[in-house]
């Protein structure tokens, strides 16, 4: 049997502005988060199952926007979109604008052995109930954080990228979209070499921030570009520095195949935790700044 290879896991809570008062709360639900994902890698589960769980946990905290901490659209509805990728054969799920779904990134993932890529509103929620995903109530994804206004800024997209002890890569994302939106907008996460991407043969990556902008840009797209010739950290950088042609705030996290770890935002903050085989322990952070000992470049 081949020698494993070095697991990595990291979440991302969203690059936004976080008010001090929520910094535990971001540090805490990542934590949590990279903590469900890395139980997966440590028992010899994929990436796909490691991504998944972790983005579970993020989708079930209220503090962040996705699943039940969701915010509401113009008319006052909850409209979520998530998505997954797996690097192994580039199979790729995404779910857009769906109010009956507690946990969308189970849709995602449900979707990757099927032949829909990407499915919007009622046909989604079909699909999820087809493949025994429970619906709910819509009313039930109001949370009372989506609804405090103050907790605008502090209050963004999830996502996840790792690699597994076999080499093989997957990245996740996750989304109420923005306050306030005119229903039925759509924003970077469920769409591939956008918010996201993963291929075994370069790496994982995924985005939060201004969806609109790193739509434009194709920031998951460029960043698997740079890694067709280097490393996880300079394209994480090499994504963000794309933003400068159409201004706009994001944050990247990117795995490369060698389970090296990168992550660059312009954001004020950017809710973090990673994990990886060779750690003593999880770790989590509001800020890159915090993590630099551990990543590259």
């Amino acid at each position: 049997m081949p020698e494993a290879r070095r697991w990595a896991l990291v979440v991302h809570g969203g690059a936004k502005t976080i008010d001090p008062a929520l910094f535990a709360r971001n540090r805490q639900g990542c934590l949590a988060a990279v903590e469900a994902g890395a139980t997966v890698l440590a028992c010899g589960g994929s990436a796909v199952a490691a991504a998944e769980a972790a983005v579970l946990r993020l989708e079930d905290d209220p503090v962040f926007n996705a699943g039940y901490g969701s915010v509401l659209n113009a008319d006052g509805d909850v409209e979520m979109d998530a998505a997954m990728m797996d690097g192994r054969d580039l199979a790729f799920g995404g779910v857009a604008g769906v109010r009956r779904i507690r946990n969308p990134v189970r849709v995602a993932r449900a979707m990757l052995p099927e032949l829909p890529v990407l499915l919007a509103g009622r046909g989604a929620e079909r699909f999820a109930e087809a493949h025994g995903v429970a619906l709910c109530d819509p009313a039930e994804m109001v949370s009372r954080e989506a609804l405090a206004s103050e907790n605008v800024r502090a209050h963004d997209t999830v996502g996840c990228v790792v690699v597994d002890g076999e080499g093989h890569v997957a990245a996740a994302t996750s989304t109420g979209g923005l306050r306030g939106k005119l229903p039925g907008r759509i924003g970077d996460s469920p769409v591939p070499g956008c918010g996201l991407y993963a291929d075994d043969a370069l790496g994982a990556a995924a985005f939060s921030g201004d969806g609109e902008s790193i739509l434009r840009t194709m920031l998951a797209a460029r960043v698997m570009q740079a890694l067709g010739s280097g490393s996880a950290g300079p394209a994480a950088i090499c994504a963000i520095d794309q933003l400068g042609r159409v201004g706009g705030e994001a944050g990247a996290i990117v795995v490369d195949r060698e389970g090296s770890i990168g992550i660059a935002h312009n954001s004020d903050h950017f809710a973090l935790g990673l994990h990886a085989s060779d750690f003593a322990a999880p770790r989590a952070a509001i800020h890159r700044d915090e993590l630099k000992d551990v990543l590259d470049g």
